[in-house]
C-alpha cells in the first residue's frame, strides 16, 4: 500500500507542471546512448508519447553521429572532427543523409508509432525546413552547414494534425545541395523559430560539469552570462561547445528554458519536467 501511496504522491506533484505546460512546445534534441541502447530507446520514446498525451507538443530533432561513423568505417572512411563538428566531403554528406534521414529518422518514427503515438519523419530539406550555407572559416569542413533560415511551416502543419514531428538535421543549400547540420544547432534554431517553452538536450553526461573528471560535479543552474563564460573554460569538452553555443543563441532568440540532461538515466525527461528537483543543468536568460 505504501508504494501505491508514493506513486499517487508523484502524480500529485506532477499536476501543476502538467497544467503549466499543456499546449506548450518542447523541442527535444535526441542523441547519445539514449539512441543506441534498446531499453533506453524504448523508455525515451514512451516518455515522449506520454508527454504528447497530456497536452505537451514535443518536436524531436535527432542526431545519429555514431551510426554515420559506423557506416563510414565499414566503407573504409575515417571520421575527422574539428571543434566537435564532422569534416564532411561529398561522399560523407551522402552517407550522413542516407543514415540520418533514412535509417535513424524512420526508426524513431516507427518506435513512436509502436508506442501508441503518431509521428511523421521530416528531413530538414523537406519543405525547405532547414536552409543553410557552407560554414566558412580557416578550417575547410566541406559540406558542413550553418543555418541561414528555418521555415517552420511544415513542422507546424504536422503538429497541428496531432503528429509528433521527427526531424533529421540535413539542410539544403542555395543550389539544392545537402548540408550536414550539427543537430544541437538545428535543435536550437528550430526551438527559436517555434518560440518553444523548453529546449531539452538528451546527452551522455549528467549535465554541464564543473570538472570533466567528476560526473557528479553537475552545475544545476546557469544563466546566459555564466553560459558564455563556460564556453571559454577548459572544463568544457569539445563536444559540449556546440551545445553551449546553441543554448546561448536559443535564449537570445526567446526560448524560455533549456535543459541538458543525461539520457542514460531512465525517465530523465519526466524527472526534469515534472519534479521539483530535476536532474541535469537548467539554463535561463537571466
Amino acid at each position: 500500500m505504501q508504494k501505491l501511496i508514493e506513486k499517487a504522491s508523484i502524480l500529485t506533484e506532477a499536476l501543476p507542471y502538467i497544467k503549466e505546460f499543456s499546449g506548450k512546445t518542447f523541442v527535444i534534441k535526441y542523441g547519445g546512448s539514449a539512441m543506441i541502447d534498446e531499453n533506453l530507446k524504448k523508455g525515451v520514446i514512451r516518455d515522449i508519447v506520454l508527454m504528447k498525451y497530456i497536452g505537451i507538443k514535443p518536436v524531436i530533432i535527432h542526431g545519429g553521429g555514431k551510426h554515420v561513423s559506423d557506416l563510414m568505417k565499414k566503407l573504409g572512411k575515417e571520421a575527422v572532427f574539428v571543434s566537435g563538428l564532422r569534416v564532411t566531403d561529398q561522399e560523407t554528406v551522402e552517407i550522413a543523409e542516407m543514415v540520418l534521414s533514412g535509417l535513424v529518422n524512420k526508426s524513431i518514427v516507427s518506435m513512436i508509432n509502436m508506442a501508441g503515438g503518431q509521428a511523421v519523419g521530416i528531413s530538414g530539406k523537406d519543405g525547405s525546413t532547414i536552409e543553410g550555407k557552407k560554414i566558412g572559416g580557416a578550417a575547410d569542413l566541406g559540406f558542413v552547414g550553418e543555418i541561414t533560415r528555418i521555415n517552420s511551416k511544415l513542422i507546424e502543419l504536422v503538429d497541428s494534425a496531432e503528429f509528433i514531428p521527427v526531424i533529421s538535421p540535413i539542410g539544403q543549400g542555395a543550389g539544392g545541395e545537402s548540408l550536414n547540420i550539427n543537430a544541437d544547432t538545428a535543435a536550437s534554431e528550430i526551438a527559436s523559430a517555434l518560440q518553444a517553452e523548453k529546449l531539452i538536450f538528451l546527452t551522455d553526461v549528467n549535465g554541464i560539469l564543473r570538472s570533466l573528471n567528476d560526473e557528479n560535479s553537475v552545475i544545476p543552474r546557469l544563466d546566459i552570462r555564466q553560459c558564455r563564460e563556460m564556453g571559454s573554460s577548459e572544463a568544457v569538452s569539445s563536444g559540449m561547445i556546440p551545445k553551449l553555443n546553441s543554448c546561448i543563441r536559443a535564449l537570445e532568440k526567446g526560448v524560455k528554458k533549456i535543459h541538458i540532461i543525461n539520457g542514460k538515466i531512465p525517465h530523465s525527461l519526466l524527472l526534469e519536467i515534472f519534479t521539483r528537483e530535476g536532474g541535469g543543468t537548467e539554463i535561463t536568460a537571466g
